[in-house]
């Protein structure tokens, strides 16, 4: 395993909202630059503003290459015009497109080497909306640009609490026809793989939640988990997967049995992070499975209603950076693990002999 630092692309998101201040309050700590070494994409000037703005004492250094980025510094790379224009609490479309370029540099950035993980800074989904970003959101445009063909799943988390969406950033009229048998054991694969990979679980247990209220009450109101959510669990369970329920979600939360379980699978964005939120705000972590790039996120959004006060809480962020170096090192100890695998010793089928047979290798 490398003894070099991790390093940690940040792209700075929307400049009008908080992002620069809990991006700078993190690393006003000087233990986190012994534990990474953080790339900021985005612009030195908005940063020094921020700063300036709310009195935080954070030093960094300009970098213009890979070959000026220092370990135990914290590292800004120049990603948008010079005559930025800073509008706090605004949204604006010059903000859009600041936090665009940064993610499109940092994103080319990665595919060369640059950095190891990435954590993103809340962006304003519509004005960042342009000709090369017409997605709902962060996830679904990192999985087009680095996915290389693999499907993204949004995790949120905290601690042992990890809750993953079927459905992501959709219209809740078109939730019910969206859900597939397939959908969800694509989803539920992904998570349980995560779990395993990313998360050291051997054997995760998967809580899976209904659509409707009171999980349809068997056919009076709705159809949907006798249709397609229990023959999808049935078919992961029949291969291996630790899968429950469906349960109504409204009682599974309230009562505090997601506690007994690895993981929560939600059929729909709101029904998963409403919840999440309202239990672990503070300190979440939006996490992208299953692709080859590690991402996390804020599970807050822009706070646009409090940028430039110097009250926001960078606890959620700092978390955000601590998933992504835990990840990071478990799939480093996985491929470790799995480098040389252990020959198998007896033949899949038998013959007329139950004796140990021993493969032999060739030099």
């Amino acid at each position: 395993m490398e003894e070099r630092k991790i390093r940690v692309g940040i792209t700075h998101g929307d400049i009008n909202g908080v992002g620069y201040e809990v991006i700078l309050k993190a690393f006003s700590d000087p233990t986190m630059l012994e534990l990474c070494t953080p790339i900021i994409y985005g612009s030195p000037k908005v940063a020094a503003y921020h700063r300036k703005a709310m009195d935080i004492q954070t030093t960094f250094s300009i970098v213009n290459s890979r070959a000026d980025i220092q370990d135990g510094r914290v590292n800004i790379l120049n990603c948008t015009e010079d005559e930025l224009k800073v509008e706090l609490t605004k949204p604006t479309a010059e903000a859009g497109k600041a936090a665009l370029s940064a993610l499109e540099k940092a994103l080319q950035d990665y595919r060369e080497g640059v950095f190891d993980v990435l954590v993103t800074a809340p962006i304003n989904k519509h004005t960042i909306q342009s000709d090369t970003f017409h997605f709902p959101g962060h996830t679904e445009y990192i999985e087009e640009r680095v996915g290389k063909g693999e499907k993204a799943l949004m995790i949120l988390l905290k601690d042992d609490f990890r809750v993953a969406l079927v459905t992501g950033h959709i219209p809740v009229s078109e939730i019910s026809r969206t859900l597939t048998k397939e959908l969800i054991m694509e989803k539920m694969a992904i998570f349980h793989r995560s779990l395993k990979q990313d998360f050291g679980i051997d054997s995760p247990r998967i809580a899976v939640l209904s659509l409707n209220p009171h999980a349809g009450d068997e056919g009076l109101i709705g159809t949907e988990e006798q249709i397609v959510i229990i023959p999808a669990m049935q078919e992961m369970m029949a291969k291996g997967v630790l899968c429950f329920g469906p349960y109504p979600a409204d009682g599974f939360m309230g009562s505090g049995n997601y506690a007994h379980f690895d993981g929560i699978l939600a059929m729909y964005h709101d029904q998963g992070l409403a919840p999440f939120k309202a239990l672990a705000m503070d300190e979440g972590v939006n996490f992208t499975a299953g692709l080859p790039i590690v991402r996390t996120s804020p599970a807050h959004g822009t706070a646009y209603d409090i940028a430039g006060q110097g009250i926001a809480s960078e606890d959620s962020f700092r978390q955000a950076i601590y998933v992504a170096l835990d990840v990071f090192r478990n799939r480093q100890i996985e491929r470790e693990i799995n480098a040389r695998p252990l020959r198998k010793q007896y033949y899949e089928k038998r013959d007329d002999s139950d004796k140990l047979k021993l493969d032999t290798v060739e030099e």
